[in-house]
């Protein structure tokens, strides 16, 4: 699943707009495509396993690396970072090398893209602050350039040097490739909600061309993209930059990648933000449910909203707006209507479902939601749902995609064993999901199947993660973030022996930046003078 990373967007039209102070990051660890959320939609967690529990392995806890840095990683410990110009203002950019395989540093590297922005003062200088945006798959360096280097509180710029790594895998740090951009065209509209034997067979066959084709790109790196290296990959970064302890803010996926770096290096962790946090203790399939239930959540939220206002085309009571959607995406499964695309895409069910649940990342969204939906069951015209299924998939204009959702299938079915093992384990798991979430839940249980056919074994388990001897940790859950549900992050609070949990009451996927005063102050609070909230202190 993924989540999706904070960026500005523009509308049909056009004009440029930042709803928010932060973009929300692309994806959460879903099964499928869906960033935060599925498969074929975005791949989420994939892991095999229970949906009550989780499995027994979840029990054991991150294991801490030693102290002492191995003499076959001296190397990457003491290498220098060659700073260059990166074409953006203020920006700096280098390349860091990292062993493919920790297990045999000897045995080839792989080269890393980083930038940072200094400490722009007054103030003494704190030391590095490296951000994530979430994913898996998001580009941290574009994240850095587009918003955090700019956008973060003027105080927290002033006083860290501003720093980020694409991990490996992602954007510019040897990218993992599946496919072109029109086989991704062909991938992203197939029916998630198969009817019949032969749009199953179409479902599975497009899961294993995906696949497929990862596989023949990136043999080699399909096999070195865990959360895990990304982790000590992130290690020799902080060495490299003179910094005794990692001080960092991690969105969605970047929270578990930010915890697992607590878990391995608990004794160099600094101040750590963990904002939209998921429970690294949970097999994929219940992490797929789990966040079913949070789009529904947030669904209802949006339905609640949307009958108060006049445009609303969904009806006019909160209870009636679920069932009156599921039948507009049953009508484009019979019959897709025009899109304006000039590539003569028409928008079906799944590109549909997809530009609706991208709306649900951001109450700011829901009035350009409305008007898409406005204009696709009344005008026939799915230009508008089109777009924001294509912003969420990061497709271009002319037709290219990102590597954002093939870095996050890569990651996810590395992390974890797949949800499902194939359509009959699925087909047994829907009237749960169904249950989750009327509306998305049919959709997101067989996006959830996307890992049974990797061409890589997965080399992760669910597990505890307890960090024992860090720093106080701050980890922020939304109590409607549709993406990484609210549960999570106490969850993982639970888990960080010293963690403090902040809570937003509201909306919306993660919280620092969006809107409330009382989060960014703690938060501020917190990466300006070491000071960690009381645990349990609520926001609105």
């Amino acid at each position: 699943m993924q989540i999706r990373r904070p960026h500005p967007t523009r509308d049909p039209g056009g004009r440029s707009r930042r709803p928010h102070a932060r973009p929300h990051p692309h994806g959460v660890r879903a099964a499928g495509v869906l960033l935060a959320v599925t498969a074929l939609v975005v791949p989420a967690c994939s892991t095999g396993g229970s949906t009550s529990s989780a499995s027994p392995a979840a029990q054991a806890g991150l294991a801490a690396l030693p102290q002492a840095t191995p003499d076959a990683l001296a190397p990457y410990y003491g290498q220098k970072l060659s700073w260059r110009g990166c074409g953006v203002p203020d920006f700096e950019c280098a390349t860091l090398r990292a062993p493919l395989d920790y297990a045999e540093p000897a045995k080839g590297e792989v080269r890393l893209a980083v930038s940072r922005k200094k400490a722009t003062g007054p103030g003494e200088r704190i030391g590095s602050l490296l951000v994530n945006p979430g994913g898996p798959g998001g580009s941290a360096v574009g994240y850095l350039q587009a918003y955090a280097g700019i956008g973060y509180p003027a105080e927290v710029r002033a006083r860290y040097d501003m720093v980020a790594v694409d991990p490996r895998g992602v954007a510019r740090s040897e990218p993992v490739e599946c496919l072109d951009g029109p086989d991704m065209d062909t991938y992203t509209q197939t029916d998630l909600t198969p009817d019949d034997g032969a749009e199953r067979s179409a479902l599975v066959d497009s899961y294993r061309t995906f696949a497929e084709g990862c596989g023949a790109d990136s043999p080699k790196l399909l096999r070195h993209v865990s959360t895990v290296e990304a982790a000590r990959d992130m290690d020799i970064l902080r060495a490299v930059l003179g910094d005794g302890r990692l001080n960092y803010v991690g969105a969605s996926y970047g929270t578990f990648l930010g915890a697992t770096y607590a878990g391995l290096f608990p004794k160099r962790a600094g101040r750590l933000v963990l904002d939209g946090a998921m429970d690294p203790s949970l097999p994929a399939r219940r992490l797929n449910l789990d966040q079913t239930a949070g789009f529904e959540t947030a669904f209802r939220a949006f339905a609640r909203d949307c009958v108060q206002q006049p445009d609303c085309p969904l009806g006019k009571k909160a209870d009636d707006v679920g069932d009156n959607l599921k039948a507009f995406f049953e009508e484009l499964d019979r019959r897709p209507i025009p899109a304006g695309d000039v590539d003569g895409r028409r928008l079906g069910e799944s590109l549909a479902t997809i530009g609706v649940i991208a709306a649900m990342y951001d109450e700011a969204a829901w009035a350009q939601l409305r008007e898409a939906l406005t204009s696709a069951m009344r005008d026939n015209d799915g230009a508008g749902l089109l777009f924001l299924a294509d912003s969420y998939y990061e497709r271009d204009a002319d037709g290219g995609y990102s590597n954002l959702m093939f870095a996050n299938a890569a990651v996810n079915c590395l992390d974890l064993p797949a949800a499902f093992d194939g359509p009959e384990q699925v087909e047994a798991a829907l009237p749960a999901f169904e249950n989750a979430s009327p509306v998305f839940g049919e959709g997101l249980a067989w996006a959830s199947l996307n890992c049974a056919y990797w061409p890589v074994a997965p080399t992760g388990e669910p597990h505890r993660i307890e960090a024992k001897g860090a720093a106080p940790i701050v980890v922020v859950g939304t109590t409607r973030d549709p993406a990484t549900p609210y549960r999570w992050a106490r969850s993982l609070a639970a888990q960080l022996s010293s963690a403090r949990l902040l809570t937003y009451e509201g909306d919306g996927h993660t919280a620092y930046g969006r809107g409330s005063d009382c989060i960014d102050r703690t938060i501020n609070a917190y990466l300006l003078r070491g000071t960690p909230p009381t645990d349990r202190k609520r926001c609105s």
